[in-house]
Formats: structure tokens, sequence, C-alpha cells
């Protein structure tokens, strides 16, 4: 998660400022005549009807719409649409390629790797991202430089491999800072606490995050701030630190429903009702998981509504509303399926069993335990 989980972006915001900066760049160079230094308008065929247009004016003009076609591509968000988007900037990376244009050949080097980052295909992330950075640092943009590697370092995170990550972190950081680029300097912050707290280091997480805080607040970024706040109230709540863990989270909640970020509003709520379940505050528990279920299914968070199917289960248990229990709990089993969350199954798996186990009901309890226990 940015919240616990890491916020879907648009494409030109998942670059960041190099990569908005870098569209504009492209757009006007594309308008440039390599021979007279003259300034064409209008569309790549118009371009080429002009006199004194140049065949690589022209190829820059074709490369960069079918960036934006891809851009279209992204937009639309399904994996169908994400494939295609690849299939249009390998396109635009052979035109850049073949006017040898070093930074288009990097923007759609890091756009392609971002996609199959989202599609989960992290080794060809990887490729991508491995190929964008040394031609960044030929060309000296630190800033481009900065957003690879921390790129780099958030795959390495997703794949397990955590001391590669920092490494990746620690180089994106003090580069950031150099470029004055203070919201890139935050996402880095929070990546590097995300990792010592996925590694138990629960006091060195804090040390990022509190840096990471102040910073979204001076540069506006009001779904960073609530972002961090609620990681900040993870850590607590890891440390049994239960009330600290609520201030946090209850100054995260107001801001995520300003912004409009529902994900981690449902996140944020999904996290309190945690903390009251583990106070025994049961209804009160309740009553936030309620809150985050139809917003969690409304955004089409389908791992978060088992998750929070599964919050409900267990405290219906432990009110002792066994057949309660079992309604959300196996409404939980076969999202954890579809989305193909193998240890949530076998979680969810785990707790059918126990609560037909204090029903007597023992025969059913081993039945899935036993499917339980191969995952």
């Amino acid at each position: 998660m940015m919240g616990s989980a890491k916020s879907q972006w648009v494409f030109w915001r998942f670059l960041t400022k190099f990569t908005r900066n870098s569209l504009s760049l492209l757009l006007s160079m594309v308008l440039l005549s390599d021979a007279v230094g003259a300034t064409p308008r209008g569309t790549p065929l118009q371009i080429a009807q002009q006199p004194g247009t140049t065949s690589q004016d022209v190829t820059r003009a074709a490369a960069v719409r079918i960036l934006q076609e891809g851009q279209e591509l992204y937009q639309q968000g399904t994996a169908e649409s994400l494939r295609q988007a690849i299939g249009k900037w390998q396109e635009a990376l052979k035109l850049w390629q073949q006017v040898d244009d070093k930074y288009g050949q990097a923007l759609t080097l890091l756009g392609i790797g971002r996609i199959y980052d989202l599609l989960g295909e992290k080794q060809q992330a990887l490729k991508y991202y491995n190929q964008a950075l040394p031609i960044l640092r030929a060309l000296g943009d630190k800033g481009g430089e900065a957003v690879t590697l921390n790129n780099i370092g958030g795959v390495y995170d997703l794949l397990g491999e955590k001391q590669e990550a920092l490494k990746y972190y620690n180089q994106a950081l003090p580069i950031r800072r150099a470029v004055g680029d203070k919201g890139g300097e935050a996402t880095t912050l929070t990546n590097i606490g995300l990792v010592y707290d996925s590694l138990g280091k629960k006091q060195e997480a804090l040390k990022y995050y509190n840096q990471a805080l102040p910073i979204t607040r001076a540069v506006g970024d009001r779904g960073g701030e609530a972002r961090t706040l609620n990681n900040i109230g993870l850590v607590y709540s890891s440390l049994g630190e239960s009330q600290e863990a609520l201030k946090y989270y209850n100054q995260a909640l107001p801001i995520l429903r300003a912004v409009g970020d529902r994900r981690v509003e449902a996140t944020t709520l999904n996290n309190i009702g945690l903390v009251y379940s583990s106070l025994g505050e049961k209804q009160k528990a309740l009553k936030y998981f309620k809150q985050a279920l139809p917003i969690r299914r409304a955004v089409g968070d389908k791992g978060g509504e088992a998750t929070t199917l599964n919050s409900i289960g267990l405290v219906y248990d432990s009110l002792g509303e066994k057949q309660e229990a079992l309604k959300y709990l196996n409404q939980a089993l076969p999202i954890n399926r579809e989305v193909g969350d193998r240890g949530g199954e076998a979680t969810t798996l785990n707790n059918i069993g126990l609560v037909y186990s204090s029903l007597g009901e023992k025969q059913e309890a081993l039945k899935y335990y036993n499917q339980a226990l191969p995952i």
C-alpha cells in the first residue's frame, strides 16, 4: 500500500514531472526543421507536406503521434488496452531509433517498462527500465535517472528483493534532492519506509515516513500526505500502539475523502476496523468494515474486498455469530481464487475451518484445513 498499496497513476503522472516535461519537449522537437530551424505546425501529414520539412521531422511527428495513441490506450486501463499500448510504444521506439533520438527512446522505454510493471511482468519491466537508465545518464537527465532508479527499486520491492530495492531507492534519493524534486523525494522516502516496514524494521520505517510527511504537505500533495499518514498508522498498529495508529488514520481519512481517493479511503476504513477489532470493540470494528466494503466493490478492488469480507467474518465469529461468519467467509473465498491470492485463499479456508471446528463439525473443519495445507 501506499497506504499499504501503491496508488494507480495515469500515464503522465507515473513518470512524474520528467515525463510531462519530456512530452512538451518532444512535441516541440517534432515541429522543428533540422534543415532551416523553421517551426512547421500541424499534423504529421501537414508537416510532411510543408516546404523544408525533412524526413527526420516526419519520423519524429509519427513517433509522437503513436506515443499519444499509446497513451490513450493506456488510459483505458484494461489488460487488453495496456498490451495494445505496448505495441504502439514499441512502434514509436523504432522510429526514435531511426532518427537516433535518445531522449525519445528513453521516454518510450520508461513507458513500456511501466506497463509491464502494472501487468505484473516484472522481469520485462526491469528489461526496459534498465535500457532507459544508461541513456538518461548519458544525456545528463538527472530527473529522469531518479525516476528510473525509483521504478527499478519498486520492481525489486514487489519481487521481494528488499535489499536490491533499497539499493536503487538510495541511489534515487540524493538525485531527487539535488534536482529539487520535492514530490519525488517524498515518494522515494515513502518507498524506503515501506521496505523497512516489510523487513520488520518499524522504527526505521517511521524515520523515513516522518521525513516524507512534511514534504507532502509543503508541496500540497494531499493524496501523498494521506497515504503517508496511513502508512505511519500501520506501523503504530503493528507495534501495538492502537491509539497512536487511530490518531494517524483519523487524520488521513478526511483528506482521502476530500481528494476523492476512494481506494485508499477504503483501505484506511479497513485499517481502523482492524484496530477496533484488536481492542475488542467489535461493533465499532464492524461499522468501519461495513463502510469499507461497498467502496472496495465500487472501485473494483477485488483483493481488498476479500480482505474486508474476511475481517467481517472473523468479527462475527468472535461474537459467536457463526452462520453470519460463514456467510462472509464464503463470499471471500471465491474472490481470493479469482484474483489469484493464494495466501488469502489459504487464510480464508483456515478461518472457515476454525468456524466449523467451533461448531463441533470436525469433519467439515478438516475438509477446509486440508484444502489450506498444501497452499
